[in-house]
């Protein structure tokens, strides 16, 4: 599930690593603001607060109210997903605004990474939807979104379809939020000089590129590259293919791949593997594994970065096999704040590749307050 959720494909892309110490897991605390009004979607489980407010111009959050609220249920997210027809196929998205009617942030778009869907934001949509309304998408070819036999997928699709999506359904000005691939589908959209639709740019652990081909300047891919291109052949070949991604798409395979990508281990539920398994039993789930594995990485997001004049929020675990802190990748967003003014960054303690999944109250504490700041500058 890169790019956001787990990279199903763990094993064959991502050179061994020793992973660094893991912390204890923390206390799940969201960072909202006071329910009111009414929505037709109820939130379930809300617990005890604490009083707070919150200052924007010092990014410190304290909040009148501080819930912890319980993750929307999936079958509920199923039930309210609306579709969108692009481009001959039908995306499938969800909306939400919670139980305040007027919201005073920006609206927020989730981008979901390699094997995920929307449902793996059910964590953040609660929070998140008490000062912003809240879209989700499931980018094409996973979720249930349509997934076309023989379709050639590439990054610049992802980006182009969160520009229509923002153009024809949001129709306002928007902050990204993306995890892995979909961070990087969404740096591409906002490097994108003719857009005035983005707002502002979140990336949890962005990925180098669509598969870690981009990556040629890490050692430990180095070593790999003949291995890698020997599995882009392997993969290719229908049968061998159908293979390993039936093995791969088992739940006990899905569980120990998740569990070596999140710090904490309690993340990894029964709902977390059905998340992910549940669209890779469709028709076209299979080639669009092989398309995006085996095809050409995109962008890279050291071109891009320096196009983007728009406020960005760097969010990045520091316990990610995928795209560690000391990699390519990690270093370069690592040095963006030292020399850019309108990038920040926070590194999660003993946090992995999904940090809104992994340890959503860390990321809530960051991404809260910043995009009640943007929305006030």
């Amino acid at each position: 599930m890169a790019g956001g959720a787990v990279k199903a494909t763990a094993f064959l892309q991502r050179p061994p690593l020793i992973l660094p110490h893991r912390h204890p897991p923390v206390n799940h605390l969201n960072v909202c603001r006071r329910f009111i009004g009414a929505n037709s979607i109820n939130l379930t489980n809300s617990f005890a607060c604490r009083s707070t407010t919150t200052n924007a111009a010092s990014g410190e959050v304290r909040d009148d109210q501080v819930l912890t609220i319980a993750p929307l249920e999936v079958n509920t997210i199923k039930e309210t997903c609306s579709k969108w027809e692009w481009r001959g196929y039908t995306i499938n998205y969800f909306k939400y605004q919670g139980q305040n009617g007027q919201k005073s942030n920006p609206p927020l778009l989730l981008v979901h990474g390699f094997g995920a869907s929307v449902a793996h934001w059910r964590r953040n949509i609660p929070t998140l939807a008490q000062t912003s309304t809240v879209y989700a998408i499931d980018l094409l070819g996973f979720g249930a979104s349509d997934k076309p036999i023989g379709f050639a997928y590439t990054m610049e699709t992802w980006a182009q379809l969160i520009l229509d999506f923002l153009e024809e359904i949001v129709q306002t000005p928007t902050v990204l939020v993306g995890n892995s691939v979909g961070s990087l589908a969404c740096v591409i959209a906002a490097a994108d000089a003719q857009n005035s639709l983005v707002k502002g740019l979140v990336l949890l652990n962005c990925a180098g590129g669509m598969n870690n081909k981009a990556i040629v300047d890490d050692w430990r891919i180095k070593l790999l590259f003949p291995l890698l291109w020997f599995i882009d052949f392997l993969l290719k070949q229908k049968g061998i293919a159908s293979f390993i991604f039936e093995r791969v798409r088992q739940r006990e395979s899905l569980r120990n791949i998740l569990l070596s990508v999140y710090g904490n281990k309690d993340s990894v539920d029964d709902d977390l593997i059905e998340i992910i398994r549940e669209p890779a039993l469709d028709e076209g789930a299979l080639d669009a594994f092989v398309s995006i594995v085996t095809g050409p990485p995109g962008p890279n997001p050291v071109q891009l970065m320096p196009k983007i004049k728009l406020p960005v929020l760097i969010l990045w675990g520091d316990d990610d096999p995928f795209t560690p802190l000391d990699g390519p990748v990690g270093k370069y967003f690592s040095s963006l704040p030292s020399n850019v003014q309108n990038v920040n960054l926070s590194v999660l303690q003993g946090v992995g590749h999904c940090p809104h999944d992994d340890r959503p109250n860390l990321v809530h504490e960051k991404l809260v307050p910043w995009v009640a700041a943007l929305s006030s500058s």
